[in-house]
């Protein structure tokens, strides 16, 4: 499972240090992970062998020739780069791959469970603050819909 945030540094030759408790036989990525640009934000997408699993599932549930089978191939088996640790646990990212995702410098790791993505520092803020106020409505939405059955219930279900 890939949990936290982390802030690293991208040094001149493109290599970021994974961190060592993504770097895992439980979610794959003990010997590298595979990468794409994110499909669902301005990011890279990460994880091990677990991840791709899902997508190559997810992918071959759609019917042969469909658009979005061939659109999910495209991005995520098309795109993808396989990218194994050095010997500090250090992954060296594509400069096409940087230049897509905005990654100078300081990036910013977040560990999504089954995967994780890295950003630039300035796009993942604002990511941030979007995502923390869709979960704050999300979790006002969740406590109306408990106390709705709450009262339902205290009511005599009618």
């Amino acid at each position: 499972m890939f949990l936290s945030t982390y802030e690293k540094q991208l040094d001149g030759k493109r290599r970021l240090l994974i961190p060592n408790d993504f770097r895992t036989a439980e979610n794959g990525a003990a010997g590298g992970v595979f990468i794409f640009p994110s499909i669902e934000a301005d990011c890279l997408e990460a994880g091990g062998d677990r991840l791709f699993a899902v997508y190559a599932e997810m992918i071959e549930s759609l019917p042969f020739g469909s658009e979005e089978r061939s659109a999910l191939e495209w991005q995520v088996m098309g795109e993808q780069v396989r990218l194994a640790y050095d010997s500090g646990g250090r992954i060296t990212l594509p400069e096409g791959l940087c230049a897509e995702a905005g990654l100078e410098d300081t990036v910013v790791i977040v560990g999504l469970n089954d995967r994780f993505q890295i950003w630039s520092r300035e796009k993942w803020a604002a990511r941030r603050a979007e995502q923390r106020a869709l979960a704050k409505a999300g979790m006002a939405q969740i406590g109306a819909l408990k106390l709705a059955a709450q009262m339902k219930l205290a009511g005599g279900g009618s």
